[in-house]
């Protein structure tokens, strides 16, 4: 019984999603009864159309809305998709985009050669350059929950992280002495982030779930909701941190396929194509910051129910603790030669 009402559920919602993409194909102006094919996503409802992109974004934030003004900002070499409209309310805003030909990259990953791997991550890196030369929009609004819990141009961007820990510590199944063992590390290497402040833009959620691949290239990068002005390295942290946990950064869908040993190479080659990526001064502190800010975020969003030796793996308990202890990806970082 409780199987078949989930079945209901999910059927269900699958037809009101359904109507939602079919409302935002109306609101664009389109014929709102063409043939419409869900895709996988990992955090909105997306539909295909054969020459445009439904997305729609249930969260109370307005997030593809923010999303149309970083799009309106980027240089056509960063192959965004043109938004044909956007609209809808809190809650339920919408976007819809022309289609350009790929597969999401993340998908087709584990069939590629090591040559074809190459050769997406030199692409991507010349896209992700371009966004980094993209001033951000005088009048685009502060992002809601960020990746990681820092406060750019802030006198302490790590106030934020520092109080996350502090709440973190006081949650269930978690271990008080590595939650303070963190805040000591981020307070240790806080002087690392300074200055902490850029007007360029950062993609912010650079995964290979978000590059399209069609005819051995790059057709697209895509998915913004997260860019805002910040120091390029932040999004060294988000594809270091895809390298490593790639079943975290992929639609359901693809997990069984998705192996991190697969992605093994792509901090050496990321390292070649865009060198810059690399050049902070004291990058592995930075990025080790980055990486508890992430994790903690993580970790309040999804608290532990069950002591830390029951949780999975990958949780961000887990995570953090291979961080804070280093023996982490980011303690591969060093030996990567640009």
């Amino acid at each position: 019984m409780m199987l078949m009402m989930q079945t209901m559920q999910q059927e269900k919602g699958s037809v009101l999603a359904e109507v939602r993409a079919r409302t935002a194909l109306r609101g664009a102006h389109l014929d709102p009864t063409v043939p419409l094919e869900r895709a996988s996503s990992v955090t909105n409802e997306v539909w295909l159309t054969a020459t445009h992109v439904v997305r729609v974004n249930r969260r109370p934030n307005n997030r593809l809305y923010r999303e149309t003004m970083v799009a309106a900002a980027l240089p056509p070499s960063v192959g965004y998709p043109r938004v044909v409209a956007h609209g809808g309310g809190r809650g339920e805003d919408w976007l819809v985009a022309e289609r350009i030909m790929g597969r999401p990259l993340a998908h087709v990953w584990p069939d590629l050669t090591d040559g074809q791997r190459q050769s997406a991550v030199e692409q991507m890196a010349v896209r992700l350059a371009a966004i980094h030369r993209t001033m951000a929009p005088a009048d685009l609004p502060p992002i809601e929950g960020a990746p990681q819990l820092l406060e750019l141009g802030a006198s302490d961007p790590t106030a934020p992280l520092l109080d996350a820990l502090q709440r973190a510590a006081h949650l269930d199944h978690v271990d008080p002495v590595l939650l303070a063992e963190a805040a000591e590390m981020v307070r240790r290497l806080a002087p690392a982030l300074a200055p902490f402040e850029e007007p360029t833009l950062v993609h912010g959620d650079v995964t290979f779930e978000n590059m399209l691949w069609h005819e051995g290239e790059i057709t697209a990068l895509f998915d913004v909701e997260w860019a805002r002005p910040g120091p390029n390295d932040l999004d060294l942290d988000i594809l270091l941190r895809c390298a490593a946990y790639p079943q975290l950064h992929v639609a359901p869908a693809h997990e069984a396929r998705t192996r991190p040993e697969d992605y093994a190479e792509v901090p050496w080659w990321l390292g070649k194509a865009y060198p810059e990526l690399f050049e902070h001064p004291g990058q592995i502190d930075r990025v080790r910051v980055y990486s508890i800010a992430y994790d903690v975020r993580d970790l309040l969003a999804a608290p532990p129910t069950v002591a830390p030796r029951h949780l999975p793996e990958l949780h961000a308990h887990h995570r953090l603790e291979r961080v804070v202890k280093k023996r982490s990806y980011i303690d591969v970082l060093g030996r990567v030669r640009v």
